[in-house]
């Protein structure tokens, strides 16, 4: 008997690796009447749960003396509860335990929390406090879900899934990310995985150090073992890893850059979602439009319930400029997932396209509620209250989206537009140099306005010189800018060099001929040049 019991438990065990739950629930029930096994019970609850009879797993095992002992049965029994949303129960189900101030776990005695038999596995205790983090999040208390997901990071630095919680619903700041990071305890042969986690993370750091960590997994080193390099070489064109590096391209402004990387993964992998976003935001700073209508049929087609899909719709219609149907779309991405912090982000966007302040604002601050780590959504209020001009309240806000991300240079590049607004101009020209300090060689267009920005700022402190240099460092990168021009032209024409600056309001006039500030001061310029021939002509 013995043995057809154990031929049993092998085509029960094959049943549910070929996805037929049926006959691996038919077998395992037999398998446990014939054995009254807590572990063949086991084997039963698991089929009951991964053919989603989740309600008769959890009979089973709330009725087995032993569930509250294992936690094995107890984790099951939650992930259960899970999956019919029942989340308060779920939390009852895994038992009193609390985080520490140091991250470190407090459980009772008769919990068993330790590291399971084979090191291939992940611990068991990373995996019951993810599970409460998941908990905690959808009864909407983030502050514990925050311990939680970290809780389960620490326990096992291959719980993967809570930290892509933490970087995706943006619950820590840069610089708590970068720590937490540089926390875990990784064993020597996983040094690849070290290196990956902090690519993940927010990269607004210098371009040598993030472009170091991409190299750092994408070479062979001169000094590894056979086995680590077989690791590193295969990562090299990791569909996670290029993703990773064209959402650092797009962070940085390199917004061509970052397409053709996605463009090219792809063509690999066309249903990668994270690449996937990274695209879709890039084609709207590139006004791909035919690109975004196809992405957006596409996702809506294979994936109708995801927020990502409308959330691609709504992009489109915003490119197009029809606004009132990309805030239709991207409201339907926030109900499908009112995690999806693009989606809200775009909602307010829509809003402030049309000059709707204050449900912008909403919008803006719901976003920054729910996603405290993410400095976005407390840069784009501040942007609203710069656009009615209360600069206050706008530098209060962007000197909160600098504390919750010191490193993002578009932060500096706004703080200094606030200080020229309010005749601050020296402190302007710090801003606008500190943006500069935080962009990545060589500078592309995308950064051409602070250039532009700190020239007007330098004439104003009358640094003629230091002006000149930087609009035509603009120029170079963008040489059809009316402001440039108009800029560079008055900066000559107040040092009295009036055949340059002539030279350069028609060139401005040629790009714009209505430009009412160049055509009026052309004509003063004129005139002054002509009083100058006539008086040295005397």
């Amino acid at each position: 008997m013995e043995k057809e019991v154990e031929k049993l438990r092998g085509v029960v065990r094959d049943c549910m690796s070929k996805h037929l739950y049926s006959s691996a629930i038919f077998f395992a029930d037999k398998v446990v009447d014939f054995t009254q096994s807590p572990t063949d019970l086991y084997m039963l609850a698991q089929a009951l749960f991964l053919g989603q009879h989740y309600r008769r797993a959890l009979h089973i095992l709330s009725n087995s003396k032993i569930t509250f002992k294992d936690l094995r049965f107890r984790y099951l029994a939650a992930k259960c509860l899970e999956e019919m949303k029942e989340w308060q129960q779920c939390l009852e189900m895994l038992g009193d335990a609390k985080v520490r101030e140091d991250g470190t776990l407090e459980v009772p005695e008769d919990q068993n929390m330790e590291k399971d038999a084979e090191d291939q596995e992940i611990n068991i205790s990373a995996a019951i406090c993810f599970l409460r983090g998941k908990a905690y999040d959808a009864l909407e208390n983030r502050v514990q879900a925050l311990l939680w997901y970290k809780a389960a990071i620490k326990a096992d630095p291959y719980c993967y899934e809570a930290l892509e919680c933490l970087l995706n619903n943006h619950m820590l700041t840069s610089a708590e990310e970068a720590n937490l990071v540089t926390s875990l305890k990784f064993g020597v042969e996983n040094g690849w995985l070290s290196s990956f986690y902090s690519c993940l993370i927010k990269k607004y750091d210098k371009t040598d150090k993030v472009e170091s960590k991409f190299a750092e997994l994408e070479r062979l080193p001169g000094n590894a073992s056979s086995h680590e390099t077989s690791i590193n070489h295969s990562l090299k064109n990791n569909a996670d890893l290029i993703a990773c590096k064209a959402e650092y391209y797009h962070q940085c402004g390199e917004y061509q850059k970052c397409f053709d990387l996605t463009t090219l993964l792809f063509e690999r992998d066309p249903f990668h979602l994270k690449c996937t976003l990274v695209h879709i935001v890039t084609a709207v700073e590139l006004g791909h439009k035919n690109e975004l209508y196809l992405m957006a049929c596409n996702l809506v087609k294979d994936y109708p319930q995801k927020a990502i899909s409308w959330f691609a719709v709504g992009c489109y219609y915003y490119c197009i400029r029809q606004f009132d149907q990309a805030r239709r779309y991207y409201s339907k991405a926030t109900s499908l997932d009112g995690t999806f912090a693009p989606a809200w982000i775009g909602f307010g966007s829509a809003f402030a396209a049309k000059d709707e302040s204050d449900q912008a604002m909403a919008a803006f601050r719901t976003c920054a509620r729910l996603f405290p780590g993410c400095h976005l959504p407390t840069l784009y209020i501040g942007l609203e209250y710069m656009r009615t001009h209360n600069f206050k309240l706008a530098e209060q806000f962007f000197m909160k989206a600098k504390k919750i991300c010191s490193t993002d240079p578009l932060v500096y590049h706004e703080l200094g537009v606030v200080s020229y607004k309010t005749q601050e101009y020296e402190k302007a020209v710090r801003w606008f140099e500190k943006t500069l300090s935080y962009v990545p060689s060589p500078l592309t267009e995308t950064w051409e306005p602070t250039l532009v920005n700190m020239g007007h700022a330098l004439r104003k402190l009358k640094r003629y010189p230091l002006a000149i240099k930087s609009y035509e460092r603009a120029l170079d990168l963008c040489s059809r800018n009316v402001s440039t021009y108009a800029g560079l032209g008055y900066t000559y024409h107040l040092q009295n060099k009036f055949d340059d600056a002539i030279n350069l309001y028609h060139q401005a006039l040629a790009l714009k001929p209505d430009h009412q500030f160049c055509g009026e001061v052309l004509t003063v310029a004129l005139g002054d040049a002509c009083r100058c021939a006539d008086f040295r002509s005397k």
